[in-house]
């Protein structure tokens, strides 16, 4: 059995998605795991998907789950910029809604939200591949619009 960690836990967005679910954790539930069992509810292979109904309504851990993945995108948005980045997920309870990230007076992020009930990714890769383009299109726009963003 391999001790060796893959190079994914060593990016500031896995280690920002870490702080990020151990804060929702209030009760400590995670004291001790590793980084690799603390995000692997974002990781729905298949099977997984298959497992899950195609209708249903996302109970409070995966919305937790939704929250932590923009919340982490919004801090490494400050962490560029040095301005102070929002996240805004507003969810209907049958899983369907919108996810904001603002800068100043500009949306720098927005993303349309279906069926969060089946919520996750393929690999944690496909995780960081995902925010790393909301990431880059923030970025994107806070530089085209920097009197909106509070530059």
């Amino acid at each position: 059995m391999s001790t060796e960690i893959s190079p994914i836990f060593e990016t500031d967005f896995i280690k920002e998605m870490v702080r990020q679910m151990r804060a929702v954790d209030t009760y400590g539930i995670c004291n001790g795991w590793s980084p690799e069992k603390i995000l692997d509810p974002f990781v729905l292979t298949k099977e997984k998907k298959a497992e899950i109904p195609l209708v249903g309504d996302p109970d409070e851990e995966t919305i937790s789950r939704v929250k932590c993945l923009y919340n982490a995108i919004s801090v490494l948005i400050e962490k560029e910029c040095k301005l102070m980045a929002v996240p805004l997920v507003h969810l209907t309870h049958e899983g369907f809604g919108r996810a904001l990230i603002t800068v100043g007076k500009l949306v720098v992020a927005d993303k349309t939200l279906r069926d969060v009930h089946r919520f996750g990714f393929t690999s944690l890769s496909k995780m960081k591949d995902e925010a790393d383009k909301l990431l880059s299109v923030a970025l994107e726009r806070i530089g085209n619009y920097p009197e909106a963003a509070g530059l």
